[in-house]
């Protein structure tokens, strides 16, 4: 099981952390075990910046797009709550009208 902690790594580290997998033409394993930082955090971050400049894999979404679609689907669920509170509302009033 991992830490109760989670480290948090600010926006200017992973950028630095990004450009040094770039320029360094070191695997994303080594550049992460001389950081002292997990692979797989810096892998993720690594990914995430290649989607973003467009060069991720076919299908990837771009940090725009994640964040569209994150706010799409909350919509989506508040009109779903919206029109189950009002099906609910015309059924009452089906029901008060036929007495």
């Amino acid at each position: 099981m991992g830490s109760k902690y989670t480290k948090r790594y600010t926006e200017e580290f992973k950028r630095d952390a990004i450009a040094l997998v770039d320029s360094s033409g070191k695997t994303v394993t080594a550049v992460a075990r001389e950081l002292g930082i997990s692979s797989e955090s810096l892998r993720g971050w690594y990914r995430k910046a290649k989607a973003d400049r467009g060069e991720g894999q076919s299908g990837a979404l771009t940090s725009a797009e994640h964040e569209e679609l994150r706010r799409l689907r909350k919509e989506n669920r508040e009109q779903q709550q919206t029109i189950e509170i009002l099906k609910k509302a015309t059924a009452l009033f089906v029901k008060e009208n036929d007495r």
